[in-house]
C-alpha cells in the first residue's frame, strides 16, 4: 500500500509535532493532534525511550495517525545521548519500514559540524546512501539543518543546494532571528529560496523573533508548518500552537 505522502500537496501541511516518551503518551496527542486539524503528524524517536523502539511500537503509534503522513525523526541527544550516529540511522530505517514517511537526514549526521552541515566526503556518500535506502523502502527524505545562528542568504542557499544534492526531497533549514532586522531579512530568504532549488523546502527560526515566520512561513512557500499542541519541557517553545496555526492557516483563504 502506497504511504501517505508530504510531496506535491496543493496547500501546506499543518504537522503537529509530538515528543513524549512512550506509547501512551504519544498516541493520545496524535489522535487530539488529528481533531484539532493537523493534516500531518511529526514523532521525534529521539524523545522515545529505547524499550519502545521496535516494529510493534512503532507500528502501533503511526497507526494512530490514520491516514496522514508521519514525519519522524532521529536526532543526537534526549533518549539517544548514548548512540553513535550510525545507530540513529538505523532508527530512521525502522521507523520508515514501521510506516512512518518523511525520514530527517541530518545533514551533518556521520560527521557532526558547524551549522549541522558537512562538508565530509565520506560522510556525504554515507548520507547519500542512506537517503536511497529510504527511497528504496518507499520513503521521502527530509535533509536538515539547525544552523543555530542569523546566517546570509548566500550561507543558506549554499547549505540548501547541498542538502538537494545528497538526495532531499525535502530542504530544511532552521535560522535564528533575535532581532526585528533578522526577521525580516529571513521572511525575505524563505520567500526567495524557491527560487535556488527544485525541490519542496521547510524554512524556520528560532529566537526571540521567530514567532512570525514560523506562523506565516507556508505563504511564504515553505511546504509545511510545524506546531505543538502544548508547551512542555521537552517541547519546542517556539512552535506555535496547533489551534492557533490552524486558525492562522483557515485565515489566509487557502
Amino acid at each position: 500500500m502506497k504511504k501517505p505522502s508530504f510531496l506535491n500537496q496543493a496547500h501546506p501541511l499543518i504537522c503537529s509535532m509530538v515528543l513524549e516518551d512512550t506509547p501512551d503518551k504519544i498516541i493520545p496527542q496524535i489522535l487530539n493532534s488529528r481533531y484539532e486539524g493537523a493534516t500531518a503528524i511529526g514523532i521525534q524517536l529521539d524523545c522515545l525511550k529505547k524499550e519502545y523502539r521496535t516494529r510493534e511500537h512503532l507500528s502501533r503509534i503511526f497507526s494512530a495517525a490514520g491516514e496522514l503522513p508521519i514525519y519522524i525523526t532521529s536526532y543526537r541527544g534526549r533518549e539517544s545521548s548514548d548512540l553513535t550516529d550510525d545507530e540513529l540511522a538505523e532508527l530512521l530505517i525502522l521507523g520508515i519500514e514501521s510506516g512512518a514517511t518523511l525520514a530527517d537526514i541530518m545533514a551533518d549526521m556521520f560527521s557532526p559540524a558547524k551549522y549541522e552541515f558537512t562538508y565530509d566526503e565520506e560522510a556525504i556518500e554515507k548520507q547519500k546512501a542512506l537517503a536511497k535506502k529510504i527511497h528504496d523502502l518507499g520513503g521521502e527524505v527530509l535533509f536538515s539543518s539547525h544552523v543555530h545562528a542569523f546566517l546570509p542568504e548566500e550561507k543558506i542557499v549554499e547549505i540548501a543546494k547541498g542538502q538537494e544534492e545528497r538526495g532531499a526531497d525535502v530542504v530544511k533549514i532552521v535560522t535564528f532571528a533575535t532581532t526585528e532586522e533578522e526577521l525580516i531579512e529571513d521572511i525575505g530568504i524563505c520567500s526567495r529560496l524557491k527560487n535556488h532549488i527544485s525541490k519542496d523546502y521547510l524554512f524556520l527560526a528560532n529566537g526571540a523573533y521567530c514567532r512570525l515566520l514560523r506562523q506565516i512561513t507556508g505563504r511564504l512557500g515553505s511546504c509545511m508548518y510545524l506546531c505543538t499542541r502544548d508547551y512542555a519541557l521537552v517541547g519546542s517553545n517556539e512552535q506555535p500552537i496547533l489551534r492557533a496555526q490552524k486558525a492562522i492557516v483557515d485565515g489566509m483563504g487557502y
